[in-house]
This record gives C-alpha cells, structure tokens and sequence, in this order.
C-alpha cells in the first residue's frame, strides 16, 4: 500500500498528528496551505465577521491554496485531515477536494477538534463529495494515531 497524508492545519495541531500518522504508515505527506495565512482574528469564531466564520457560513467559499499540487495517481491510500470548524471541515479542504482526483483511492479522513466529534463532517464529505471511496474516519490526537494507521492498513 502507497498512502499519502495530506491536511491542513490553521493552529499546528493537525499538522502534529498528521506528521504522526504519515510515520506509523510510512506515507508521503502533503499540506494544504492557503494563499493567505489564517491569523488569530481570522479564526475567532466568535466574531460573525471574522474571516473563518464568512468562510463556513458560505457553502460555496473557496480560498485559494497554494503550493505545489500532488499527483495522486501513484497512491492507493490518502488520509485528509483538518480541524473541525462549525462541525465540518474548513473551506480549504473544500477547495483541495475540488481540485484533486481521488478517483479509486481508498480515502480515509482524520480530524483534531476541541470538543466536536467526527460523524457529522464525515458524513458532510460523504454527502458533497460522493465520488470519494471513504473508507473510515477517526478523530485523533497526538499520540493515538497508531490504532487508526492499523485500521487504514488493514
């Protein structure tokens, strides 16, 4: 199995697990890094008006990534990871999904969160991106990566 992590990570905290689970699997990883970088008063989610919270109250909000863009076709696996925001993944890995072809790729998703669960963005990506072969979610945290790389190696 060739896999690839990729995620994006506002704060660190998801790019610690990911670099976590990229070790246990032995995956390449990736990371989705947005044009303009999130600073604190972009992510108050508190503010109505801070740039995160326009963001995830606009389905169809798409910021602008940059970086090299990954081929993915030498992958079996790709691992997506984000923190939760508003229940979901950020727009930025909306504009990452929408760019990509995960075509037969067995996708397997991760999140890091402060008190949300993972079934409902989950079940949002199910939804929006029926194409995608999701084969498991799990939300995680530094350190507990090991069980979910055992459940995505089979």
């Amino acid at each position: 199995m060739k896999a690839a992590v990729v995620y994006f990570s506002a704060s660190g905290k998801t790019r610690h697990v990911a670099a976590e689970l990229a070790s246990h699997l032995e995956a390449d990883l990736f990371e989705i890094v947005p044009e303009e970088a999130y600073t604190d008063a972009d992510l108050d989610w508190r503010n109505k008006k801070s740039r995160s919270s326009l963001e995830m109250t606009d389905a169809s909000s798409r910021p602008a990534i940059t970086g090299p863009r990954a081929d993915f076709s030498g992958y079996d696996t790709v691992c997506i990871g984000f923190p939760i925001w508003w229940g979901v993944a950020p727009r930025p890995v909306d504009t990452f999904l929408d760019s990509v072809d995960l075509a037969g790729k067995d996708v397997f998703v991760f999140a890091t969160s402060g008190g949300s669960g993972i079934s409902y963005a989950s079940e949002d990506i199910r939804k929006r991106y029926p194409f995608l072969r999701l084969k498991g979610a799990e939300l995680l945290s530094a350190g507990n990566c090991g069980h979910f790389a055992k459940e995505i190696m089979g």
